[in-house]
C-alpha cells in the first residue's frame, strides 16, 4: 500500500506551502477574517494541541519531534503491511503521517508549529480562550487521519464473525 504515501506527501507539500504563505503574509496575531466564524490568525505554537506543554522551557521541542518520528515509522509500518482491500484505513494513515511530518518539519527547522486557520463557534465567547486557538492543514489531516481510522475499527467490531465449531 505504499502507493498511499503520495497522498501524506501531498498534505505535507499543502501544509508547508499554507504555512509559508501564512508567515509571508501576515503578522503574528492579525485577526483577519474570512467569513462567520473563520478567521486567519498566525500564531505560534511550541507545546503540542492546545498548546500542551508550551511553557516548559525548550526541552518539549525535542520530546514531540522525538515522538513524532517515532509515530511516523510506526504508521508507515502499519500501512505497508495492509492489505489491498483496507482503503479506508490506509487513508487514515496516509492523513496522520502527512501531518505529523507537516509539524514536525516545522517543531524542527522553527522551534514551533505555525497555526493559522482559527474556527470558532458564535455560541462560545472569543475571550473564553486568549487567543483562541488556531490550527493548520497538518493539524486537520492528522485529525481526519484519526476519525477515519477510528471508523474503520468500530466497523470491524460491526463485522460477522465466524462462530467457533465448538460453541452452542
Amino acid at each position: 500500500m505504499k502507493h498511499w504515501l503520495w497522498l501524506s506527501l501531498a498534505i505535507l507539500a499543502l501544509d508547508q506551502a499554507t504555512k509559508w504563505l501564512a508567515l509571508a503574509a501576515l503578522t503574528p496575531f492579525e485577526v483577519v477574517p474570512v467569513i462567520p466564524n473563520l478567521n486567519i490568525t498566525l500564531m505560534f505554537n511550541t507545546g503540542a494541541a492546545f498548546s500542551f506543554l508550551a511553557s516548559a522551557g525548550g526541552w518539549q521541542r525535542w520530546l514531540f519531534a522525538a515522538l513524532a518520528i517515532v509515530v511516523t515509522l510506526v504508521l508507515i509500518g502499519w500501512l505497508l503491511r495492509l492489505k489491498q482491500g483496507d482503503r479506508l484505513q490506509a487513508l487514515g494513515l496516509a492523513l496522520l503521517i502527512g501531518g505529523a511530518v507537516g509539524n514536525l518539519i516545522d517543531r524542527v527547522l522553527l522551534g514551533h508549529v505555525v497555526d493559522f486557520i482559527q474556527v470558532y463557534l458564535p455560541f462560545i465567547p472569543l475571550d473564553i480562550f486568549n487567543p483562541w486557538p488556531a490550527f493548520n492543514i497538518a493539524d486537520s489531516a492528522i485529525t481526519l487521519g484519526m476519525v477515519l481510522l477510528i471508523l474503520t475499527m468500530l466497523r470491524a467490531d460491526e463485522e460477522p464473525r465466524p462462530q467457533d465449531a465448538d460453541a452452542p
